[in-house]
């Protein structure tokens, strides 16, 4: 009884957040149009024909789309006739997940969690499965899903302990949610053991499909050969968050009135953020050059940089000598550090990574990363490995050999997938 009021007391406050939340979605269409398309498939309705039978992913932003691609891939070499359904949540997510598609396959986005538009949604599209990826776990969607008859599987999962003490606090909402989950395919042995004290049934752990990604090597080279046209090293602040930009300038402070002892790159996690970090860093008083006005190069003449760019973190990495993880540096969990890895570009993380902590952890022991205490401890540490080569080299081949010996995961998770498909449903179309 009291799960059956949870459910619809959410059900309800979702409908009465239904009207903020669209409104904000409009708002930032402002800089990110892809906010205001289709925007009534938020709530369950679609112009578009019912396509029977699909595998439903859904990838809420751009980190979840990369992260499945070698999902897919998988999918579809098991599968070679596999019609893909694919939702999302973020304007960067759905554009990402436009290369993913192929003829037969359908986009659209997730809609809000309340029981008319994740029943509509169900009944339109008729999934013959549904794999959400990483944390997505809706309770008026597991609860539609299941009436419906839809197996879901959770993939590439993770639960740190905060978000575990977290769900504690509405055990009558969220573990319900997490019990209708038909399987949880886990990142790590830490994950799988918070998932199932939240109530996941089944669990497995294969791996961590970030391994599995590829940077883009024509964007890697380029990144290298800009560095080799360069004088002086490059420091790069990768996928930073709210706060993380100040806190580096404030480390920098030591250098008033004299140059930088590198050309400083700043990525900003999130686009709508590039204005603002512009600002920020330009009232510093240093010279300001952004990604978006290069040409056939960064501008050599510029302290610093901003990468207000989306997908060229492989081009970010191969220009930069040392990087400083996001994320780490403010009590936000840590950004993917697998890639910087696979880049071969050291990597200096901030307190922060529980996130990621048992990948953290490996990257330490690898050799491929290094933990400091705090952002200033992070510039001591880069201007140490900025002047030595020899630490660099060994950081970056660590970092080879660290990506390429995680590998594997996305194989796995195929697999999994497809017998729970072939276990529920028959043959898959």
């Amino acid at each position: 009884m009291r799960e059956r009021l949870a459910l619809a007391l959410w059900g309800w406050a979702m409908r009465l957040a239904t009207p903020a939340l669209l409104a904000r979605w409009w708002w930032r269409g402002r800089q990110e149009p892809g906010y205001r398309h289709a925007m009534v498939e938020r709530l369950g309705f679609y112009a578009c024909a019912p396509q029977a039978g699909c595998l439903w992913l859904h990838a809420v932003s751009l980190g979840e789309t990369r992260a499945a691609a070698p999902l897919l891939a998988a999918l579809r070499a098991q599968d070679p006739g596999l019609r893909l359904l694919l939702t999302h949540t973020t304007a960067t997510g759905r554009e990402a997940g436009l290369e993913l598609l192929r003829e037969g396959d359908a986009q659209t986005w997730l809609p809000l969690d309340t029981p008319g538009a994740v029943r509509r949604f169900l009944r339109h599209w008729r999934p013959q499965a549904g794999v959400l990826m990483e944390t997505e776990v809706w309770p008026s969607l597991q609860a539609a899903a299941l009436a419906e008859g839809v197996p879901m599987v959770l993939a590439n999962a993770r639960l740190s302990e905060r978000s575990l003490r977290r769900g504690e606090r509405l055990r009558g909402l969220l573990r319900p949610a997490a019990q209708r989950l038909t399987l949880a395919l886990a990142q790590t042995d830490d994950d799988a053991a918070r998932l199932r004290l939240m109530g996941v049934p089944h669990v497995q752990t294969v791996g961590h499909l970030k391994f599995d990604i590829r940077p883009d090597a024509g964007l890697l080279a380029r990144g290298r050969v800009w560095r080799a046209g360069l004088r002086r090293p490059v420091l790069l602040l990768a996928v930073s968050r709210e706060g993380e930009e100040a806190a580096l300038l404030d480390a920098l402070a030591p250098w008033q009135g004299r140059p930088l002892p590198a050309h400083v790159l700043v990525v900003p996690r999130h686009p709508q953020r590039f204005d603002e970090v512009a600002r920020l860093l330009s009232a510093s008083g240093r010279s300001l050059s952004r990604r978006s006005t290069w040409g056939e190069g960064p501008d050599a003449g510029a302290e610093l940089w901003l990468g207000d760019s989306l997908r060229e973190m492989p081009l970010y990495y191969g220009l930069a000598d040392v990087a400083l993880l996001g994320g780490s540096f403010e009590p936000l969990g840590g950004q993917n550090l697998i890639e910087a890895a696979a880049c071969g570009c050291p990597l200096l993380m901030g307190p922060h990574t529980f996130n990621f902590t048992q990948a953290a952890e490996m990257a330490e022991a690898a050799g491929a990363a290094r933990r400091v205490g705090s952002m200033s401890e992070a510039i001591q540490a880069a201007s140490g490995l900025l002047h030595n080569e020899k630490a660099r080299v060994a950081m970056a081949n660590a970092g080879f050999g660290f990506a390429e010996q995680h590998r594997g995961a996305a194989e796995r998770m195929a697999a999994a997938v497809m017998a729970t498909i072939t276990r529920r449903c028959g043959t898959p179309a």
